[in-house]
């Protein structure tokens, strides 16, 4: 994602492709989450996510296209494996995403863990992708399936971009101090205090007004908002991470002025997961 990094160094004509980019995904997005019947919705997603899993190999350190193949099919078989699951493995695999990003702070702070090529660090991130991408997808398809469930992917979805664009925003206006310099350059404090301030309001208004949270609960549920908003930055930074062990600016090139499918889904790996895991254990 990394929107800040992105207009410190590009001119006005990338801005204008990253908005006209935007203006086309956002119509296809929300019609694929509202339209698509779950089979259809899961397929789309999955195909999304495993150019992720390609572009993560990339950046991970494998040259080998066939390895990569291998990869690619494991984790085809992974999405199969949760799709046929019972529930309660899928909630299994739900909260095992939930361990993996609670333990990724760690690996922030100590960011040049696997920073040097090696078959351990290889096999390091390798794992990471499957713990952040195949929890994520079964996430989606949890919170696809569920009672007005089309709606509520759409609310995460539109917390998270709120949440970005809050944060380039306010760190634009008002970043001086850094985040996490080490990491993502562009990122900054006062990013995060505008994210948590448009991901309040826009907790408060939807959960109020569109999804009836009953108000002895619509503080919890702000709560769980604000934690999954904090949750997205981490999978944004952790995706920086990976970038800056590889010394790339973008996952690819999937989408014009944007980045590849990492740079877009990489808040979302972490969100997904988090949020769902909430409103299961909050029963909403």
């Amino acid at each position: 994602m990394n929107r800040a990094d992105a207009a410190a160094a590009t001119p006005s004509s990338g801005l204008r492709e990253r908005a006209l980019t935007a203006v086309i995904l956002a119509p296809l997005g929300i019609a694929a989450v509202m339209l698509l019947p779950q089979i259809w919705f899961a397929t789309v997603l999955g195909l999304l996510f495993l150019i992720g899993v390609w572009e993560w190999t990339h950046l991970s350190g494998w040259r080998s296209t066939p390895a990569r193949g291998v990869v690619i099919a494991l984790h085809v078989l992974m999405f199969a494996g949760a799709w046929f699951a019972s529930d309660t493995v899928r909630v299994q695999i739900v909260f095992s995403g939930v361990l993996f990003w609670l333990l990724a702070p760690w690996w922030l702070r100590h960011y040049h863990f696997g920073e040097r090529t090696s078959q351990r660090s290889l096999a390091i991130k390798t794992l990471a992708c499957a713990l952040a991408i195949v929890p994520a997808w079964t996430a989606a398809i949890v919170l696809h399936g569920g009672e007005r469930g089309p709606w509520w992917v759409l609310f995460l979805l539109v917390l998270v971009w709120c949440a970005d664009s809050c944060a380039y925003f306010a760190g634009r206006r008002f970043g001086t101090t850094k985040l996490a310099p080490n990491i993502s350059p562009g990122k900054t404090t006062a990013g995060v205090y505008g994210a948590l301030v448009g991901c309040t309001f826009y907790a408060l208004g939807l959960g109020h007004f569109v999804f009836a949270v009953p108000a002895q609960r619509l503080l919890i549920f702000v709560a769980l908002c604000i934690v999954t908003m904090l949750f997205s930055i981490v999978g944004d930074l952790l995706e920086s991470l990976i970038k800056r062990h590889a010394q790339a600016k973008d996952s690819g090139t999937l989408f014009p002025g944007h980045g590849g499918a990492l740079d877009r889904f990489d808040s979302m790996f972490a969100a997904l997961p988090i949020f769902v895991a909430g409103k299961l254990i909050l029963g909403l």
